[in-house]
């Protein structure tokens, strides 16, 4: 009886250049196992020739994502080139590309411009740009934070803030505040962390600890804000979802002259007191539709991290309660 033998795509890159195809599949063809899982196919490869088993849709899409690969092989081609494109392919293409295209770019010291990679990362550029007051709600991984933090450099950079203000509630995710080392800035540093990495990532460390000398970055919790007000600054509150609603209505009415504020936070992952309200559902229920607040909802599928991070999110979000 003959074997049964799966359909497959081939593809072929002539003439050959063996630089180029070294480029693509990577060190020990890591980046062709990559494609695989992320795109639930089957690549094998002989010289300048690949073959694609699975399901037709998707052997099509690989097919085009080899062929998409190898072009960009022509200069160099790393890991995180691999998973952003992959990533980008996710978006269903032409609705990336267009979101990258109509998305405002940012002015950035390291990086040059910054652009979406997804349709809503796209809308949120644009809300930061043409509002003053931005929410940015959704799951880890959707770039919520960083862009926030890249919009507050180009605003800076542009000159239309004079400074910088990032904060995040100092709240406890299964762990004791009191029991961690040091003064009260050293106890509050691991909440701050991400925000340091953001801007280091952006502007270089150098730079960013010349600003904070001019006081013109700071970083500090949630709770040193009450009694300020903020002219000509971008102010940007990080892991919203765990503000009481008191705390979150404090924080809106810092904003002065000027100034724009970003609030960012995931819903899913609040570390509040059992029975405790969270101020960013409750500022969502309370201010969608007035007028110069903008909203987005970042879902799964805008996850611009590790291919893996997009499916880890969705099986969370299948399982069941209980």
């Amino acid at each position: 009886m003959p074997s049964y033998k799966a359909p497959t795509q081939d593809l072929a890159f002539t003439p050959i250049d063996n630089a180029r195809l070294s480029a693509l599949c990577g060190p020990i063809d890591a980046n062709l196992r990559q494609i695989e899982n992320a795109l639930d196919v089957t690549i094998a490869r002989r010289g300048e020739r690949f073959s694609i088993s699975g399901p037709a849709d998707k052997r099509k899409v690989a097919a085009e994502a080899l062929e998409r690969f190898y072009e960009r092989a022509r200069r160099d081609l790393t890991v995180e080139d691999i998973q952003l494109g992959l990533v980008e392919i996710g978006h269903a293409g032409r609705g990336a590309e267009k979101a990258e295209r109509d998305s405002p770019a940012l002015v950035l010291p390291r990086r040059g411009d910054l652009t979406a990679r997804t349709p809503r990362q796209a809308q949120y550029l644009q809300q930061m740009r043409s509002h003053d007051i931005t929410f940015g709600v959704g799951p880890a991984g959707t770039g919520k934070t960083f862009l926030a933090v890249a919009a507050a450099v180009d605003a800076f950079e542009r000159d239309t803030v004079k400074r910088i203000v990032l904060t995040r509630p100092a709240v406890e995710a299964g762990e004791k505040l009191g029991f961690l080392p040091g003064d009260l800035a050293q106890k509050i540093d691991p909440y701050l962390r991400p925000l340091y990495d953001a801007l280091y990532d952006l502007i270089g460390y150098d730079k960013v600890a010349r600003l904070f000398e001019r006081s013109e970055i700071e970083v500090a919790p949630l709770a040193f804000m009450r009694g300020r007000t903020l002219n000509h600054s971008f102010v940007i509150l990080d892991e919203a979802q765990n503000t009481t609603p008191e705390q979150m209505k404090m924080f809106l009415t810092r904003i002065g002259f000027g100034s724009k504020a970003v609030v960012t936070g995931d819903v899913t992952q609040i570390d509040l007191a059992k029975g405790q309200a969270s101020g960013l559902i409750d500022a969502r229920m309370v201010l969608t539709g007035v007028r110069g607040i903008g909203f987005t909802e970042f879902q799964s599928e805008d996850v611009v991290r590790h291919p893996l991070v997009q499916a880890i999110v969705d099986a969370y979000d299948r399982r069941k309660p209980g």
